[in-house]
C-alpha cells in the first residue's frame, strides 16, 4: 500500500465518526427551531404588590 491510500483510509474512518459528533452536537439546535411558539408559552415573573413606599420616600426625600 502507499502512503496516499494509507492516509485516504484514514480519512475515510475518520469520517463517520466526525458525522456522529456533528448530529450529536447539532440535534438538540434542530429540535428548539422546529417547536412552536405560542403565546402562552412564555413564562413571566409574577407581578409585585405595589405599596406605595416608593412615593413616600421619594417625598421624605424632597423634604430633607
Amino acid at each position: 500500500m502507499t502512503r496516499l491510500f494509507k492516509e485516504t483510509l484514514t480519512c475515510l474512518g475518520l469520517i463517520p465518526r466526525a458525522l456522529a459528533v456533528v448530529l450529536v452536537i447539532s440535534a438538540p439546535l434542530l429540535t428548539v427551531s422546529q417547536l412552536r411558539a405560542a403565546d402562552d408559552a412564555i413564562i413571566q415573573a409574577p407581578t409585585m404588590k405595589k405599596t406605595g413606599a416608593g412615593f413616600v420616600l421619594m417625598m421624605s426625600l424632597r423634604r430633607g
